[in-house]
Order: structure tokens, then C-alpha cells, then sequence
């Protein structure tokens, strides 16, 4: 058997295991399934590059990989009208700040922003399944502490939290206006819900 061969055979089982998974899978979950054969993520990507022309696109999401209906494909899949919820500023701001600051406590939500969460904007978040509970903090009362989750990265085309936009981004786009307040690293300032 030579090495192309192998490689060949590993490329079958990873494009099969990947396909019949109900669940986006992590390294160590395709290691069960293939066994130890060396560094699995060259072969991943080589597989990932081989689907970028397709309908399916192999993609990896917070460490889990998944195959998923090309982007530019997904109109031809809707069989009904989807319903656009918009999420209020507080959602969204809230969102933000968990994004870029998990894990992060409801008061710390709250130092950020300026203003209170109110319970219902962080369950609207949680049912959309972008934020998790994500343990409690090792501190007095040990707040409950958020974080995003794979559904976040996937819904916003992320791969890792590292691609969410910076502050030279963000001026850049025209989406702020102002500097934000030099102890915080965010550009949420107080509003009011």
C-alpha cells in the first residue's frame, strides 16, 4: 500500500464520516471514528479545498467540522418564506458584548453597556441558540457567566470569534462615531432599552 494510497483511503473515510453525522464533529470525535493516522487536519483541508466549487462545502466551525449546503445555494433549499425576527439594540448590543468578552457575567453585561439586561433579552439570545450558559464565575454570589456557541459562528459566517471585526474594522464600516471609553475595549456605550 503506498502513501497515496493511504491518503486516499483516509480522504473516503473522513468525507463519509463527516457526511453521515448529525452533528458538526471535533478532531478528537473523527479520531474515534478513523483511529490514530497522524496529522488529520492537512487531509481535512485538502478535503475542504476539493469541495469549495460544490453545492456541499466542507467548513470548519469552532474546531467542529461539517459539511453545509454552499452559501449561494441555499435559496434553491427554502421551501417556505422564512420569518426575519429583528433583534432589538439591547439584543444586539448584548450579543456584542458577549461575543467579545466571553465568558462574561450579566453584571459585566451591564458595566459595558451602561445600562440593565433585562432577563427576557438574554432568553431571545439563548433561543436563537447563539449564546450558552458557560459555568459560574469562582467570585462571591458565583454570577452565571455567557458565552457564544457553534449556531453563533455558523449564523454569521465565522469560523472562530477571531474573525469578528476590530475597532479599525468597525470605523472603517462607519459604525462608530465616537472613541469608546479607554477602560473598555468595546464600542457599546450606555443606552437606554
Amino acid at each position: 500500500m503506498t502513501d497515496e494510497t493511504v491518503d486516499f483511503a483516509l480522504t473516503r473515510a473522513l468525507e463519509a464520516i463527516l457526511f453521515a453525522a448529525d452533528a458538526p464533529l471535533s478532531l478528537t470525535e473523527i479520531t474515534r471514528h478513523v483511529g490514530e493516522r497522524g496529522d488529520l487536519l492537512p487531509t481535512l483541508r485538502a478535503l475542504a479545498t476539493s469541495y469549495e466549487p460544490r453545492g456541499l462545502n466542507l467548513v470548519e466551525r469552532g474546531g467542529k467540522w461539517q459539511f453545509q449546503t454552499a452559501p449561494d445555494l441555499g435559496h434553491f433549499l427554502r421551501t417556505s418564506r422564512e420569518t426575519v425576527k429583528k433583534l432589538s439594540r439591547a439584543g444586539v448590543e448584548t450579543l456584542a458584548v458577549i461575543a467579545y468578552h466571553e465568558p462574561v457575567t450579566r453584571p459585566e453585561i451591564e458595566e459595558i453597556r451602561g445600562v440593565a439586561v433585562s432577563g427576557g433579552t438574554i432568553d431571545v439570545l439563548m433561543e436563537a441558540g447563539w449564546v450558552r450558559p458557560a459555568g459560574r464565575r469562582e467570585t462571591p454570589g458565583r454570577p452565571l457567566q455567557y458565552a457564544t456557541t457553534p449556531e453563533f459562528l455558523a449564523h454569521f459566517n465565522l469560523s472562530s470569534r477571531r474573525d469578528l471585526p476590530g475597532m479599525a474594522d468597525l470605523k472603517a464600516a462607519g459604525l462608530l462615531d465616537r472613541e469608546p471609553p479607554r477602560e473598555l475595549p468595546l464600542p457599546l456605550g450606555g443606552r437606554e432599552e
